[in-house]
């Protein structure tokens, strides 16, 4: 499949639409309050990129892989190594995967001995509901794992007496089942949650008939008291443990053989969160206490082999004043993280073995006005200082400004940083050591954007060009001819990524909605004065997806993606070099319709990957082929 298109026709039609076709007043949109400051502004007021997923999309859609719904946003490639639970990596602008910061219910759950990345195969579906992303440096609000953008994963909160059941079977004898239930009182709320999934999966090597399955159970619990009329307490916890399978290169030919290995996992993210507003003054302040746990083991036919753990926690403390048309944020914060590795000695004098700890406090200060006549002016930055890499100070100025009801343009500019991690820094697996020597990477980009709203078709359309420098990018590949092995290195010049993103999303009649985006992306990185294309970073990326209600108790939702070719590495036998391969770009369908036969009983049918294509994501991966599902939620 060919997919060639002009920015500047791309550009040329958006400003014919913005010129030709009626509007309605941006006063009609909802106001949705997103988390992209230091406290909730809504969203038209943020010159943030912003995309918020609604969790009753996600369950009408009957997905159990969170990439099937990432791929529809703006800006984010995915690469994923295989089926359901499979390693996953989120690219947000054709950055680093671990350049993104994944919050659930405000908690940062990066794994750190993961090399600081969101292991997405940890994540249900079942309980969520709404996910935003927030593309842009983000630094100066979510500091160093948040500089190419975040994602805030919010779960359901209890909202009136009752609960639900849920089941669903399908391809790869998979299945998914679970129940929550909701308790309202004067001054308490409570909801919990549990899911649990399991599947046998396919074959991920080329080669083989060996399955590779997964299985995820999950716990979530949300609640809220009103202590008085001044104070409120909430109290937020999630567990997910459970396995995935995978195949691995043992014979070093550059490919993935089957291989009886499996990975146990064991995470939790939790907070206690304290709101006091005092009555009659413009001051809000807010306590929080944040804990998140990673055990994640290895096992080869078996046989224990590598383990990692790490546990982050974090106490801030934030106060809030407004007044009139602005207001002004202090956040004060403290965070220590802890990794560990064991494993056997292997080979040479390098001891897997190993504990280590780091503390960053902060400090971060945020001012916003609307004061000036159609004007919003957002103003933050961020002072770190860790106990291994020194000071560091960020920033980001954000400015709004409504042209008319109808049309907003905006701007932003930030610097972002990422410290080095555990994994880069002290890791050693097989034939990988790493480099204590890493410096941070230092990141300073811009963004202008520009939203309209179309009256007759309730039409939302965005138009965003973007442009990031990388200082000091940290290579993980990096040959050690000593060794004989592979490290990680900072690479001397800067890497850049540009590009734009164009989102139409809207209602075309009463029974008729669909939503659309495109991607283009450049990244390319410089090292001793050579510039190449980054790994993993398709140029061209689209989706469109049409949602259809026949009937009130019929919903129809189609989803179809797009993803350009991309650049991989293949690592052939020693002594040979690594080889640049190109995969093919593909397009993915989706299919799922919702009945409701009462009130309370709901069906669900899924179809992935209607066209059954064949491709790859990650090199010699295979990926998930056509399947299907069926299922039902029964509201109590």
């Amino acid at each position: 499949m060919c997919f060639k298109i002009s920015k500047k026709v791309l550009f040329s039609l958006f400003i014919f639409f913005i010129i030709s076709a009626p509007a309605r007043s941006n006063d009609e949109l909802s106001e949705v309050l997103v988390y992209a400051s230091l406290t909730p502004v809504l969203k038209q007021n943020s010159a943030n990129s912003i995309t918020i997923v609604d969790g009753d999309d996600v369950r009408n859609r009957g997905v159990l892989n969170i990439g099937q719904i990432l791929r529809d946003v703006p800006g984010l490639a995915v690469s994923q190594t295989g089926g359901y639970g499979a390693q996953m990596q989120i690219r947000a602008r054709g950055s680093e995967s671990n350049h993104l910061l994944v919050l659930i219910d405000g908690v940062e759950a990066n794994d750190p001995s993961q090399n600081d990345e969101f292991v997405w195969g940890t994540l249900s579906l079942a309980d969520i509901d709404r996910i935003e992303i927030i593309r842009g440096p983000q630094s100066s609000i979510n500091g160093s794992d948040a500089l190419s953008g975040k994602i805030n994963i919010i779960t359901r909160a209890a909202k009136e007496n009752g609960g639900e059941f849920f089941s669903q079977i399908g391809s790869w004898n998979t299945s998914n089942s679970g129940f929550n239930f909701n308790r309202v009182g004067e001054q308490y709320s409570i909801r919990a949650g549990f899911n649990h999934t399991s599947s046998d999966g396919h074959n991920i090597s080329r080669v083989g008939n060996e399955d590779d399955g997964y299985q995820n159970t999950t716990l979530n619990i949300n609640s809220a008291f009103q202590i008085n009329s001044e104070l409120s307490v909430s109290a937020v916890a999630r567990k997910s443990t459970g396995m995935v399978e995978y195949d691995s290169d043992d014979d070093f030919d550059g490919l993935v053989e089957d291989q009886e290995k499996h990975s146990d996992f064991d995470n939790l993210t939790a907070k206690i969160d304290a709101l006091y507003t005092p009555a009659g003054s413009n001051w809000r302040h807010e306590f929080r206490v944040a804990e998140s746990h990673f055990d994640n083991e290895a096992y080869a036919d078996d046989v224990k082999g590598n383990v990692t753990a790490s546990e982050k926690s974090q106490v801030r403390y934030l106060a809030s004043y407004v007044y009139d048309d602005a207001s002004f944020s202090l956040l004060l914060e403290k965070e220590k993280e802890d990794w560990m590795q064991r494993g056997e000695i292997s080979w040479g004098i390098y001891d897997p073995n190993q504990d280590r700890t780091r503390e960053t406090d902060s400090v971060a200060l945020e001012y916003r006005t609307s004061s000036l006549e159609n004007l919003i002016i957002g103003l933050s930055g961020r002072h770190e200082s860790n106990s291994e890499f020194g000071n560091s100070s960020t920033y980001r100025g954000e400015l709004v400004y409504k042209i008319s009801d109808v049309l907003r343009v905006r701007g932003l500019v930030g610097k972002s940083i990422k410290n080095p991690t555990f994994t880069e820094r002290f890791g050693f697996y097989t034939n990988f050591i790493g480099n204590p020597l890493l410096k941070p990477e230092e990141s300073v980009g811009f963004e202008i954007g520009m939203d309209y709203v179309l009256e007759n078709e309730q039409i939302d359309m965005s138009l965003t060009l973007f442009n990031a420098d990388l200082e000091n990018e940290i290579n993980g590949f990096v040959y050690d001819p000593v060794t004989y092995a592979y490290t990680s290195g900072n690479m001397n010049g800067s890497s850049n990524r540009k590009g734009l993103e164009i989102s139409l999303v809207g209602d075309l009649t009463e029974t008729l909605s669909f939503s659309s985006s495109y991607t283009h992306v450049k990244a390319d990185q410089k090292n001793d004065g050579t510039r190449v294309r980054e790994i993993r970073r398709p140029n061209h990326m689209a989706n469109f997806g049409i949602n259809w209600a026949p009937s009130s108790s019929v919903k129809v939702m189609m989803n179809s993606q797009f993803v350009g070719s991309q650049l991989d590495t293949y690592y052939p036998p020693f002594p040979a070099n690594p080889e640049q391969v190109k995969m093919a770009d593909h397009t993915l369908v989706d299919l799922s319709i919702n009945y409701e036969m009462s009130d309370d009983l709901m069906i669900l049918l899924t179809i992935e990957n209607i066209f059954d294509d064949n491709y790859e994501e990650v090199f010699g991966y295979k990926t998930l082929g056509l399947g299907g599902s069926v299922g039902f939620r029964y509201q109590m």
